[in-house]
């Protein structure tokens, strides 16, 4: 009997997809689309996180990355044999290859650059005459005796150090060599000698036989320990005075290690170890940050000294690079949820409206079927056999596209999402379809959304829907999404705000209908009353279509918003840096321009409008304002949080003064930095404000400031709390003089600082400018060439450079793709649901369209009729979508910190949150589409319908 059931089913599904190939193949497509999606994100999200995980520990200073396990020389107790055998380098490759065995997974060493060998923790006070005092103290020197100097540097002079008689703690004589930069700073060349003091009071002779250079200089051989490659300049910390001295490093012999042994420089031994990112992936963060918590002080660091050494500790920062890129992606991860949610919401959604539109094709097919004695579980069995065939192949296509379009990824989170999305087609269709027949039904009377009434069912279900959104909404208002961590109820806020809105409208879509009805009915013409009558009758307009354009449409929206508040941000960050679109400055922050470069600079071509400031930090503010603003608890004082320089972002108001008594003051020529603040869109105010008239006129030129003279400021709102609207004394570098405020501003072009004063320059007794600023699109060499041939070092900023400095992270970059992409995929789902909903509808249309001609009906009555039918579908999709989107980005904006997306910071830094704010674009174009779609559809169908006779669809049956 099974065998007789099998070979008449195999029939039956090869006779349904040559029947109907157009719907198969149509369903298989929009499977195997959104298996892709629905693979291709897990995928996504791996990779970025894999690329910024690696990308942030190959960025990593290489001190701060690598894995350094040290210990103190052998001890003294031991024989001097047995002491020098253990810093001699077969013994240090022995327990270098033990340590590289034992390194936990994930973790691996670069074996390119790793290093082994024996230095001095002591520097050692160089006493030769030779070598440079710049304040008459004498260069501090370390020395090291590690392996791989020739695999990593090129002889530039003289020849490799060697050994050509065995090292002991008793020889006195040892060969070395110094990098070109070590040898130019310190004066050393090949032939020049060092000595060391020993314990014993002699003196160990180091002769400098080569000067090596860097094969790679920011790899990890020569940038662990910088000053092997390097020397510096550093300040004396026990002299009274400033003073400095040289340090450096004198790289010896690979085996001259023993004769550190002797010396009073307390030689230490070091394996170090730089990591190897390649074959890291996002997941294994976690495992990595415990790997490395276990080497300093777990389990893993015993193992380490059971190899090394029972003193050795391990001393890497590689766990602090890991801990900020967990936080960085904990920080991405939640927004992120809030795209994958509403996309996936939106597909599901897609999914069954097409389930239901192929379940209304084939109702009367099943119909038929069940009322000659089909059985429910064979009627299903057999939709889900069909559906099988064709979605099957379409998800595992689906998920091979994606496997092969995202290259880095965990396989099997991309194999769940594909698999689900299969399933979710193969379960959707046969249960809907065979739902809709447990009963036969007969014609009964047509559904009419204007005289529908909802059920008591109903009205509970949508209840507790409003209050899973509203707690969902509340939520994330409250917590935000900087907290890190993904919350599913918090992330699908968006989603449930979406469903309540695509309920409410449904409730209301009739309340338009009924009072547009009795008009219409008193109208001359049919197709006004015809039209509304056919929307309120239209499936189109239901619950399920609706939730799906809103769905789309507000996620469309919202991450086009976030797209947009992403670029927003970095350009308002270029331009609190800058403060214009080119900046001229000094190298300190009391240098001048000359008159002859302001000149210059200002005639290049390419700029519209220069703006010269004086800028001056650190001015003392009034003692009675700041003891005043102490008073009140307005003191608490921001100015103190930043340091400024001519050359800088002008950040601080503390040289000179701490706290709330410390300010900048900004001289500017009233009339070009309005012009300048209009044009870049700062803050700006009437230039009249600034003019000073009588004993406070501006000054000729070289005159002297008084002390009594009352210049009127614009003032921070901090500095204007505080000096409220008398009189003040300020002392300043540009004169003496008294300010009063006559009006405030929130920023001030080209400085971060909230405590600012804002003056005439012309009123200045030194009115030099110490900034240039600039609008336009200057030419960047040109500009710097103007700047530098006046003799003098001058600093050039753009705006367009400091903007590339926000260069996306792999993790940042990633994230942005992936909202572009649900951006698309939103707007693309929404035309779909368009599409399927006048679908679904198509064949009742049709067959009006063929009655209503029989009775008169024009074609151009017609294609009036089909597009005022589908008009307020169209509208209320675009309307809703539109108000959806925005009340989604206002209600959720106080919880969304798009820092993490759009700036190099980390949420709970000292970054200014980012937040969210409708993007006009994106609300807008989606929704038109929408519109643009339906009467597109209905013109199409209309001008199809004119083509085709009337009578094939009046035969095909009394469709109701």
């Amino acid at each position: 009997m099974s065998d007789g059931k099998r070979a008449a089913s195999a029939p039956w599904i090869r006779t349904r997809l040559r029947t109907a190939p157009g719907a198969a193949v149509a369903l298989a497509v929009l499977v195997l689309v959104t298996a892709f999606l629905a693979a291709a994100f897990p995928r996504a999200v791996d990779a970025y996180e894999t690329k910024g995980l690696r990308h942030d520990i190959r960025r990593a200073d290489a001190g701060r990355s690598a894995l350094e396990i040290a210990r103190p020389q052998p001890g003294l107790e031991l024989p001097q044999a047995q002491r020098e055998a253990g810093v001699r380098t077969p013994e240090l490759k022995r327990v270098g290859g033990a340590l590289v065995k034992a390194l936990p997974a994930p973790l691996r060493a670069d074996m390119s650059s790793v290093a082994y060998g024996l230095r001095t923790t002591k520097p050692v006070l160089a006493t030769e005459p030779w070598l440079p005092r710049p304040d008459t103290v004498p260069p501090q020197l370390s020395y090291t005796a590690q392996t791989g100097l020739k695999e990593h540097a090129r002889l530039v002079e003289g020849a490799w150090p060697t050994t050509p008689d065995a090292v002991t703690s008793a020889s006195r004589a040892v060969r070395g060599a110094v990098t070109e930069e070590t040898a130019a700073a310190l004066n050393m060349k090949v032939g020049s000698t060092l000595e060391l003091p020993t314990a014993a009071g002699g003196s160990l002779k180091v002769t400098i036989t080569g000067v090596v250079a860097p094969r790679d200089p920011r790899g990890s051989y020569w940038s662990a320990d910088p000053l092997v490659r390097t020397p510096s300049l550093i300040p004396d910390p026990t002299s009274p005075f400033p003073q400095n001295y040289w340090t450096g490093t004198v790289l010896l012999a690979e085996d001259a290690g023993p004769a550190l042994l002797a010396t009073a420089t307390e030689p230490s031994l070091f394996w170090r170890f730089p990591p190897d990112p390649s074959a890291l992936t996002g997941p294994d963060g976690d495992r990595l940050t415990s790997v490395i918590a276990s080497l300093e002080s777990g389990p893993g660091l015993l193992k380490v000294r059971a190899i090394a050494g029972d003193t050795a500790a391990v001393l890497t920062g590689l766990g602090h690079v890991v801990k900020d890129n967990a936080r960085m992606r904990d920080a991405i991860s939640p927004v992120i949820a809030v795209a994958a949610l509403g996309i996936g919401s939106v597909a599901a959604v897609v999914l069954v409206m097409t389930g239901a539109l192929i379940a209304a094709r084939r109702k009367a097919e099943l119909a038929l079927m069940r009322s000659r004695g089909g059985s429910l579980r064979g009627i299903g069995g057999r939709l889900l056999a069909e559906t099988s065939v064709t979605v099957l192949p379409a998800s595992a296509l689906g998920l091979l596209l994606a496997v092969l379009a995202v290259g880095e990824g965990r396989w099997w989170p991309a194999a769940l999402a594909s698999a689900g999305v299969g399933l979710l087609v193969c379960v959707a269709l046969p249960l809907r379809t065979t739902l809709q027949h447990i009963r036969p039904t007969l014609h009964g009377a047509r559904e009419d959304m204007v005289s529908a009434k909802p059920s008591r069912r109903r009205t509970v279900a949508e209840l507790t829907l409003l209050v899973l959104a509203v707690g969902a909404v509340t939520a994330l208002r409250r917590r935000g999404t900087s907290g890190g961590g993904t919350d599913v109820l918090v992330s699908g806020a968006p989603v449930l705000v979406a469903l309540i809105a695509a309920l409410v409208l449904v409730r209301l879509y009739p309340l338009p209908l009924r009072l547009a009805a009795r008009p219409m009915a008193r109208l001359r013409g049919a197709i006004g009353f015809l039209s509304l009558a056919r929307a309120g009758r239209s499936s189109a307009g239901g619950a399920l279509p609706l939730l799906a354009l809103l769905l789309a449409l507000a996620t469309a929206a919202f991450g086009g918003s976030v797209i947009a508040g992403i670029g927003d941000a970095r350009d308002d960050a270029a331009l609190t840096a800058v403060g214009a679109d080119a900046r001229v400055s000094g190298r300190s922050e009391r240098a001048t321009l000359p008159d002859e470069l302001v000149r210059t600079v200002r005639d290049l071509d390419g700029v519209r409008s220069a703006a010269p400031l004086r800028i001056e930090f650190g001015v003392t503010m009034p003692e009675t304002a700041a003891a005043a603003g102490d008073a009140d608890g307005s003191g608490t004082g921001d100015g103190a949080t930043d340091t400024g320089s001519g050359a800088g972002t002008g950040g601080g108001d503390a040289a000179g003064a701490s706290g709330a008594r410390a300010m900048t003051m900004v001289g500017v020529d009233p009339a070009s930095y309005t012009r300048l603040a209009r044009t870049t869109g700062l803050p700006d105010f009437p230039s009249g404000l600034l003019k000073a008239a009588g004993p406070s006129a501006p000054l000729p030129e070289g005159a002297q400031s008084g002390p009594e003279r009352v210049l009127p400021v614009i003032a921070s709102p901090a500095v204007a709390a505080r000096l409220g609207r008398e009189a003040h004394a300020v002392d300043t570098l540009s004169g003496d003089f008294k300010v009063q405020v006559v009006g405030t501003v929130g920023r001030v072009a080209s400085l971060a600082s909230t405590n600012f004063l804002i003056v005439n320059s012309a009123s200045l007794e030194e009115r030099a400018p110490t900034t240039l600023l600039l609008t336009g699109a200057p030419d960047p060499g040109k500009l710097r060439a103007a700047a530098d041939g006046n003799g003098e070092e001058f600093a050039v900023q753009l705006r367009s450079e400091e903007r590339a400095r926000y260069v996306n992270t792999p993790m940042q970059a990633g994230a942005e793709r992936i909202y572009l992409a649900a951006v698309a995929a939103g707007a693309g789902y929404a035309l779909l649901a368009v599409l399927l909903s006048l679908l679904q509808t198509a064949p009742e249309r049709k067959t009006l369209l063929a009655r209503l001609r029989t009775m008169g009906l024009t074609t151009g009555q017609g294609r009036r009729l089909l597009a005022f039918e589908a008009t307020p579908q169209a509208l209320l999709a675009a309307g809703g979508g539109l108000l959806t989107g925005w009340a989604t980005i206002v209600l959720l904006s106080p919880g969304i910190d798009l820092v993490p997306l759009a700036l190099a910071g980390v949420a709970g830094s000292d970054t200014s949150p980012v937040t969210l704010r409708a993007d006009l674009w994106s609300l807008a174009l989606p929704a038109a589409g929408v519109v643009a779609l339906a009467a597109a559809v209905a013109g199409v169908q209309a001008w199809w319908a004119s083509r085709r006779g009337s009578i094939t669809e009046l035969r095909a049956g009394d469709s109701r």
